[in-house]
């Protein structure tokens, strides 16, 4: 390059041009064709690079060098022998010209700074793609630690970019921030914050990618889809999207339902609120009847029979049925729901079946079902928790007891 620089000064000068003309057509007849050079070399580099990397991936077994390849890794490190070929030639052909010989060292300079920010985007990008196939690493916040890198990578290069365009000392440069630093702190608070929030999530095992959380205080309801430096997206079950800050992740309770999917059932939890006045004790007749039931036949001949012994043995005064011991229709419904529920096909038998009364309120007295169902998918769930109150509230007529409801215009109607 030095000796045709020469050489078509020396061409111009001989066929009487001024020194001045010659310089300036030299530097335009050089810059094209370097131009021209650096399209050739930059298109051979990419197309030879994009080849050798094509062989590598069909060749390789893992995954990787493809994600390199989608990622176009290959084809911005192509740039890179063109950017030096017109870095080292630069200064021949604008020798003449010093000031801008200074501008063009400068703006390579800055395109070498933003194609290794590329260059770095591209394998970040690759890196998050390849984490997120790893079974174990799937369910991280991966795309956090990644943007955290990421902006790393852009403080440094802006900081590169302005030490090259202010001609100071980068080390000079990066002592002067240290006087900003509070407002860069104070700008970059929710990044920091999330970056923190995002490794404390991880580290804890708090969230995970597809739990299923409640979050009232932001409305979210639903699956976690991303988990990234600034925010969690939660599909909710309607389809909407809530974000939610990371940091708010650490910082605000919220309910996640992991644990119940990886137990063996679901918790049903509901009570039924029985009016007091319909609760009474059992007659031997309406014991009598109820033995017909035949899920507590055998509960009620048993009980039955040691209450009549006792009291016979203690020679108690039944003429009143407060006094010894009694069945109440209330005590023998319970019976029943726990009997029906180590019954019922859709209950898991070895986790807690229990069914206890609660402390009476002004609704009447709630007897509160506490089970957990094989199926934990919701509607198959919310299905199965239907089908047991169903049967609950159209059984409880035969145990003469009654649900409490607050009364209705239609309760104030006089029959005809």
């Amino acid at each position: 390059m030095k000796q045709l620089s020469h050489w078509i000064y020396d061409f111009l000068i001989g066929k009487g041009l001024s020194e001045t003309t010659a310089t300036y057509v030299n530097v335009i007849v050089l810059s094209i064709f370097l131009l021209l050079v650096l399209w050739v070399i930059d298109t051979l580099s990419r197309k030879i690079l994009r080849k050798v990397s094509n062989t590598v991936a069909k060749a390789s077994k893992t995954q990787f060098d493809d994600l390199l390849i989608s990622n176009s890794v290959p084809r911005r490190i192509a740039h890179i022998i063109p950017l030096l070929i017109a870095y080292t030639t630069t200064p021949l052909i604008f020798r003449d010209f010093p000031i801008t010989q200074v501008w063009i060292h400068k703006s390579l300079q800055l395109y070498g700074i933003i194609l290794t920010l590329w260059i770095v985007r591209a394998l970040l990008n690759t890196l998050k793609d390849y984490f997120k196939t790893r079974p174990r690493l799937r369910d991280k916040p991966i795309d956090s630690y990644i943007q955290v890198f990421m902006i790393f990578a852009w403080f440094v290069g802006i900081f590169l970019a302005l030490a090259v365009i202010a001609d100071i000392d980068i080390w000079k440069f990066l002592t002067g921030l240290g006087a900003i630093s509070a407002v860069i702190i104070l700008i970059f608070r929710d990044t920091i914050l999330g970056f923190v929030a995002s490794i404390q999530v991880a580290t804890n095992d708090i969230v995970r990618i597809g739990d299923w959380i409640t979050f009232e205080k932001y409305g979210a309801d639903g699956d976690v889809v991303e988990i990234n430096l600034a925010t969690v997206k939660v599909q909710n079950f309607d389809k909407t999207i809530t974000t939610i800050p990371t940091y708010a992740l650490i910082a605000d309770s919220f309910k996640n339902w992991r644990g119940m999917n990886d137990s063996q059932g679901r918790r049903i939890k509901r009570a039924l609120h029985i009016k007091q006045e319909s609760i009474h004790f059992l007659t031997p007749e309406a014991i009598e009847e109820l033995k017909k039931i035949s899920l507590i036949t055998t509960y009620l001949k048993d009980r039955s029979s040691k209450i009549i012994s006792e009291n016979q043995d203690k020679q108690i005064d039944k003429s009143i049925a407060i006094n010894g011991r009694n069945l109440t229709n209330l005590g023998v419904f319970r019976k029943y729901i726990e009997t029906y529920l180590q019954q019922h096909s859709a209950i898991n038998k070895d986790m807690m079946i229990m069914t206890r009364q609660l402390a009476p309120t002004a609704q009447g007295i709630p007897l509160e079902v506490y089970c957990f169902s094989s199926d934990k998918r919701w509607e198959n769930y919310e299905y199965i928790m239907a089908d047991i109150f169903d049967h609950l509230l159209a059984s409880i007529s035969y145990f003469d007891l009654e649900v409490f409801e607050f009364p209705s215009s239609s309760n104030f109607i006089p029959k005809s």
